[in-house]
């Protein structure tokens, strides 16, 4: 049996079914030729018989990827076949995905059917769509409450009508990881014709197994997975594309193989969670904001130390930059000095313990300590005048009617130059004016304004990273005025390039 697994992708199709998640055709061509980059197998498209938005999707996603299977989504009616047919015609490679409930919950209660008829109405539903195209999926509906031994003859019925993929779905999330693999090996021993066909997990989340669930199925024979990124799905969501590749990455001994390029990952999580205005929760594996962040003091010596202490996966490899050290009240003096070193501060260890004694009384009051409240900690501006970039005066004219201008006066070890600049705001054009003085090439890359006092004269604190040459400096400032605040910690920033 191979050991090459396929990632049938459904964020598309299952994940957009979340209220609040629909996205327009255009949007879907963008996530789809992502999927690609991120070099999925399959992309399930859409139901088109469902709607005119559904089908169009099908034919315009058909249309700008190459790679991937385009497969759309037909209950087992032949109109659905017809229309699927249709919506595939440009599809460089293209996949009906048909089938029918085999649980007793759906052959009584919703098909108002039996057993028998139920497998005829399966078999006649893969023919169908066998006559438009080569490659045809059978979904099993319900399938994790469906009887094996029933189940069983279902899927040997419809490999034999010429069935690819048998999909073998836990719809409502109710099996255990143990009952899903060993539905999956009862029907890899007990299915004589099972080898002419590719066995696929399809796992919702409702118990919180779905990944759990899938990697059993694989372990037990399966071959394809359905997922979607980031876990969106129907109600608890289905099974997430990120955790089984990583799982499967992660555990080299299973010796599975997926194709997934894992540095688009965060690329490709970022891009649904932005387009389906669907926030990932802090906390979630492998694409959470706090899934490579460590505040726990032990946690984070031990990072400093050696990564592996506390990541079993690089963050690199899944298109995060690195690990994010977050200083708590229970963060270490490894920590603090780190993350001093970084903005540039050497201690010896009798003034470090000074400092760290400091910052423990300031965490009590904070949730996180930022790198502004560090230099503030330090008494950084007490070293204001040991800065060669230094403001000087500052104007700028904005308003609903003006193109926003900033003339900046800046003090260069002594030396006092000026410049005036327009921008798309005031502090745009306060910047652009800096930039013109200090002749640098600086690219700005994080712009952070928070307020430390409460009211309309609050006095706010900005801070700024720039990129310079591959190198990364911190800028940071006070001000009540906040565009003054936001030139001093830019200009902050460019002192600290040597």
């Amino acid at each position: 049996m191979s050991n090459r697994v396929y990632i049938f992708d459904t964020t598309l199709r299952d994940g957009e079914q979340v209220p609040g998640c629909q996205l327009n055709t255009i949007e879907k061509i963008e996530v789809a030729r992502q999927l690609e980059k991120l070099g999925v197998d399959v992309i399930e498209a859409g139901f088109p018989v469902s709607s005119p938005g559904d089908f169009n999707s099908v034919v315009e996603i058909s249309k700008a990827v190459s790679n991937p299977t385009i497969c759309a989504l037909t209950r087992a009616v032949k109109k659905d076949i017809e229309v699927a047919a249709d919506a595939l015609q440009f599809a460089k490679r293209g996949r009906i995905h048909t089938g029918i409930g085999t649980s007793p919950y759906h052959i009584f209660n919703k098909l108002n059917s039996n057993p028998d008829a139920i497998i005829e109405r399966a078999v006649e539903a893969v023919k169908y769509a066998k006559k438009f195209v080569e490659d045809v999926e059978f979904y099993a509906e319900d399938a994790g409450r469906s009887d094996n031994e029933y189940l069983a003859r279902v899927i040997e019925a419809v490999i034999k009508a010429g069935a690819t993929v048998v999909n073998i779905p836990d719809t409502t999330g109710y099996c255990l990881p143990s009952e899903y693999g060993e539905k999956i090996a009862y029907l890899v021993n007990h299915v004589p014709n099972i080898d002419k066909a590719i066995i696929s997990t399809h796992c919702h989340n409702d118990l919180g197994m779905a990944t759990a669930n899938s990697l059993s199925g694989i372990m037990n024979g399966a071959r394809q997975v359905e997922v979607t990124m980031n876990g969106i799905g129907e109600r608890a969501g289905n099974t997430a594309l990120e955790e089984v590749v990583m799982a499967l990455r992660c555990h080299k001994d299973l010796e599975f193989d997926t194709g997934i390029d894992s540095k688009q990952i965060m690329r490709t999580s970022n891009l649904v969670s932005t387009l389906m205005r669907m926030p990932v929760q802090a906390n979630k594996a492998i694409v959470g904001r706090n899934a490579f962040s460590h505040s726990s003091g032990i946690h984070q010596d031990g990072v400093l130390k050696n990564r592996e202490n506390y990541e079993i996966i690089d963050p690199v490899e899944v298109g995060v930059k690195e690990s994010s050290i977050v200083l708590t009240a229970r963060s270490g003096r490894a920590a603090l000095k780190h993350r001093m070193t970084v903005l540039g501060y050497q201690y010896e260890p009798s003034e470090l313990d000074n400092i760290y004694n400091r910052f423990l009384d300031l965490a009590d009051k904070k949730k996180d300590i930022t790198d502004e409240d560090l230099e503030i900690l330090i008494g950084s501006e007490k070293q204001a005048g040991k800065k060669p970039l230094q403001l000087v005066s500052l104007q700028v004219v904005s308003g609903k009617s003006t193109i926003p201008t900033a003339t900046v006066q800046v003090s260069f070890n002594g030396d006092i130059f000026t410049e005036t600049a327009a921008g798309n705001g005031p502090i745009d054009a306060a910047f652009t004016a800096v930039k013109a003085l200090v002749k640098r090439r600086v690219r700005l890359e994080e712009f952070l304004i928070q307020a430390i006092t409460r009211g309309s004269d609050d006095l706010g604190k900005v801070h700024v990273k720039i990129e310079h040459k591959g190198q990364l400096y911190y800028g940071f400032a006070a001000h009540t005025d906040i565009v003054t605040a936001s030139v001093e910690a830019f200009l902050d920033a460019l002192s600290k390039i040597e």
